[in-house]
């Protein structure tokens, strides 16, 4: 299965992480590198490795840089990776030794979230389709972020992605902002009866940083992490801070 895909990965100033990363694509043919014309080391890291293949785009939206990403793959499988996810050896293994048999169109992945190279024992990322066939596939918006729209079947692989960011935590803080801009819009714009229940808590501002810093420390086993636990339960209690500021924004703006 390995020769029949290609790795695609998305890019911007992603020096802190990108090594670890094509560490374990050694075995990739081909490797397609969407990157939003980086400041930093990343696209000379990138050069270092001849199967590389780098296209510089102007980021405007995660969905429109995915799908462009695609436009460059020649393969019929692709797997869709951000700059910080190590595919593990036990996924490539299990990668390796898939036959697809005309029925399956994607595989999701689950996640280890990792602090600091440190896995931890949950995590409030859900399953991620990483792997799938190009001709079934296309990303659409969601929020922030993007969402892969496939038609066709899916099976889930056993195995983990190792999900490590290192980048500072200036430029964390600087992109959870951006996130929550967006996510507040989608919140406030998307009619109550489609929203998750996890996305109506959301949207009442006051009790949702309290619920995730339960649920990342005692729900998922955080609290038993030691401080890589606290780390990533302060991580997340942030952000679902700054989204209640910025809905609270939206809705004061907006009258």
């Amino acid at each position: 299965m390995l020769n029949e895909l290609t790795p695609l990965i998305l890019t911007s100033n992603e020096a802190p992480n990108i090594v670890r990363t094509l560490q374990h694509l050694t075995w990739a043919k081909r490797i397609i590198v969407i990157d939003s014309y980086s400041t930093d080391e990343t696209v000379k890291i990138l050069h270092y490795y001849p199967q590389i293949q780098v296209f510089e785009r102007k980021f405007d939206t995660h969905t429109t840089q995915w799908n462009y990403g695609l436009e460059q793959v020649k393969s019929q499988w692709v797997l869709s990776l951000d700059a910080d996810y190590i595919v593990t050896d036990e996924l490539i293994t299990e990668i390796a030794a898939l036959s697809p048999d005309g029925q399956t169109d994607s595989y999701f992945a689950r996640f280890k979230y990792c602090v600091f190279g440190k896995s931890l024992r949950g995590t409030i990322l859900p399953p991620r389709q990483i792997l799938f066939r190009k001709d079934k596939a296309i990303y659409i918006d969601d929020g922030h972020t993007q969402l892969l729209q496939l038609k066709g079947n899916s099976a889930t692989l056993s195995a983990y992605i190792h999900h490590d960011d290192r980048k500072p935590l200036s430029r964390w803080l600087w992109a959870q902002d951006r996130y929550m801009v967006i996510e507040a819009k989608k919140l406030l714009e998307t009619p109550e009866s489609e929203l998750s229940l996890g996305d109506r808590i959301r949207r009442q501002k006051i009790l949702a940083p309290f619920i995730i810093l339960f649920y990342c420390l005692i729900i998922k086993g955080g609290i038993l992490d030691g401080w890589h636990g606290w780390y990533y339960a302060f991580q997340r209690l942030l952000a679902e801070i700054l989204l209640s500021i910025r809905l609270i924004e939206a809705e004061k703006f907006k009258t």
